[in-house]
């Protein structure tokens, strides 16, 4: 992997002030965007699904008493 120096000098000095390696700095951030690419996939992959078969209004609907919930303390 060929990474120009001045990013090199990033990643040292952040592995540094987090005590650990490049190599364990590389890892935990390459794990973290494949994660942000995978979360972003499956969201459009979500958007897809409702935009193809939408809900519906009733599908949804909640009673207004449930949906206060937290307002009141709570009575024994």
């Amino acid at each position: 992997m060929t990474i120009d120096p001045e990013l090199v000098g990033r990643v040292d000095k952040r592995a540094k002030q987090l005590g650990t390696t490049r190599s364990g700095f590389a890892r935990e951030a390459l794990r973290a965007a494949l994660d942000r690419y995978d979360e972003a996939e499956s969201e459009k992959l979500h958007v897809a699904g409702y935009r193809k078969l939408p809900t519906t209004r009733r599908e949804f609907s909640v009673p207004e008493e449930d949906l206060a919930w937290g307002d009141e303390p709570w009575s024994d």
